[in-house]
């Protein structure tokens, strides 16, 4: 006989209640406060627009490399591209001039995740993000007016020529105005993976300013350590890049993410990064390193029902573990000093797992029937406070009263009768019950069984008398017993010879 907890907790990750009281967390948890340089780059960008070089060294520190030398290197490559004696002379050629310039003495190697500025500077692999960044760069160095354009799954240019507006696919030499050129749509494809949106395709394409695709590197290096389970590094680049593009003074509520990013609203971004940290303390059993990490962060970074719904998994999980230890009291004492943190409604859900595993295990640690009558009261008790339900109550009536049974029968007496006789009141106390009757048919069994054991040991020892006023007792009781009805012909053959 086995009855297992209510209900099973499992881990729950990335569900998450705000307390506006800022607590300062006991472990290193990764940086929420914004890189000073990041709020800085958002200043600037409140005037009319960023210059080339503000933008260089933007897309450098997005990179995670703000080093004079690589400055240096970009302000080279635009020296030496006004320097060309190939250099056209209208904008539009100038503009095509810049992408051939990239693929000749740039650019080597197409690499998807590749993002950052700094290692195409130092190797030449690239991907749509990181050349479209130095392509913009360098044709706002030529005073070539530019808008970034992002696609479901990329990224590419569009300038700004004499009225036209032009696409530009960075990561193809044959990328400048793509449309109608075959050599592009030979080589896009097959080299990047992805399909190039046309112009009039403008519900699966967006435009967006060339600092909101600069923040991309930072997405895309969120996205790179985050493939590689470091969702700690991941935090400060979120915070940096929503410092970027909304600087100190934006609010994380569902209610206030903007439709306007194609990707998605960098609040947004930044809250998922939150959670997703929070959800590996979680996956590594650091539920009360979680509950730090929820309070310290949400105190920054409010978003009610997500924190609500992972302090909610953190309480939970902690409590599944501390029952899965048979460690009742534990369980108990911890809901208790973490009820602030969590809704009623799970509080409610809680505190019947945590009641039902104590009645559970006071069950299975029967060792008196007077703990036994006191543990059927509890039950119901806790019933009637509307701690458990009608149907998990009679559950636990059941299995405690199985329990107490065998506790009335257990060795070395083996009192059948005070088992059956205890089943038999529990019928008449609470109705019928299909486990209970079959228990108390198996204990009626034995308690048969008895009688032919006694009569077999009696019989043996030619005590006939003896053995036949024990079966006599036997029958008067069971007298449908096929074992005692085989034993009275054993006795009435006996008289006959």
């Amino acid at each position: 006989m086995k009855l297992k907890p209510s209900i099973t907790l499992a881990l729950i990750l990335l569900i998450f209640l705000y307390l506006p009281v800022k607590i300062y967390p006991q472990t290193a948890f990764p940086r929420l406060e914004p890189d000073p340089k990041a709020l800085d780059y958002y200043r600037l960008g409140l005037r009319d627009s960023y210059t080339w070089t503000e933008l260089a060294q933007i897309s450098l520190w997005a990179s995670g490399d703000s080093s004079l030398s690589n400055l240096e290197k970009i302000s080279s490559i635009a020296a030496a591209i006004n320097d060309s004696s190939e250099l056209p002379v209208s904008n539009r050629e100038k503009a095509e001039f810049i992408l051939t310039y990239m693929h000749r003495n740039v650019l080597r190697r197409y690499s998807l995740y590749q993002t950052r500025v700094d290692t195409l500077l130092s190797n030449g692999s690239f991907n749509c993000v990181s050349s479209s960044a130095l392509y913009i760069i360098l044709c706002r160095s030529m005073g070539i007016n530019t808008s970034a354009v992002i696609t479901k799954d990329h990224a590419f240019v569009m300038v700004h020529i004499d009225g036209q507006d032009i696409d530009v696919e960075t990561t193809n030499r044959f990328g400048f105005d793509p449309g109608n050129r075959k050599e592009f749509h030979d080589q896009f494809g097959r080299l990047t993976g992805f399909s190039y949106v046309p112009a009039q395709n403008y519900r699966d394409r967006q435009l967006i300013k060339n600092i909101e695709l600069i923040s991309l590197i930072l997405n895309n290096r969120i996205g790179d350590l985050e493939r590689r389970n470091n969702f700690s590094g991941a935090v400060p680049l979120a915070v940096d890049r929503a410092a970027l593009l909304l600087g100190s003074s934006f609010v994380i509520t569902a209610e206030v993410y903007s439709s306007e990013f194609l990707f998605s609203d960098p609040r947004k971004e930044l809250m998922d990064r939150l959670l997703n940290y929070g959800a590996t303390l979680l996956r590594t059993n650091k539920e009360e390193d979680g509950i730090r990490w929820a309070l310290f962060a949400s105190s920054l970074y409010p978003e009610p029902n997500r924190w609500n719904d992972y302090l909610d998994s953190a309480v939970n999980n902690r409590i599944a573990r501390f029952i899965k230890d048979r460690k009742i009291t534990e369980a108990a004492d911890f809901l208790e000093n973490h009820k602030t943190y969590i809704t009623q409604v799970n509080y409610a859900q809680l505190d019947s797992i945590v009641i039902d595993a104590s009645l559970l295990n006071r069950a299975n640690n029967i060792k008196t029937a007077a703990e036994g009558d006191v543990l059927i009261s509890d039950i119901n008790k806790t019933h009637t406070a509307g701690r458990l339900t009608e149907k998990r109550t009679g559950e636990l009536l059941t299995y405690s009263i199985q329990k107490i049974a065998e506790f009335l029968c257990a060795p070395p007496g083996r009192n059948w009768r005070a088992a059956a006789v205890y089943l038999e009141n529990a019928l008449s106390q609470y109705g019928a019950n299909r486990e209970i009757e079959q228990a108390l048919r198996r204990y009626r069994s034995n308690i048969a069984s008895d009688f032919h054991n006694r009569f077999a040991a009696e019989w043996n020892k030619k005590n006939y008398e003896e053995a036949e006023l024990i079966l006599n007792e036997g029958l008067a009781e069971f007298p449908d017993n096929r074992q005692l009805l085989n034993n009275r012909a054993i006795v009435n053959r006996h008289k006959n010879q």
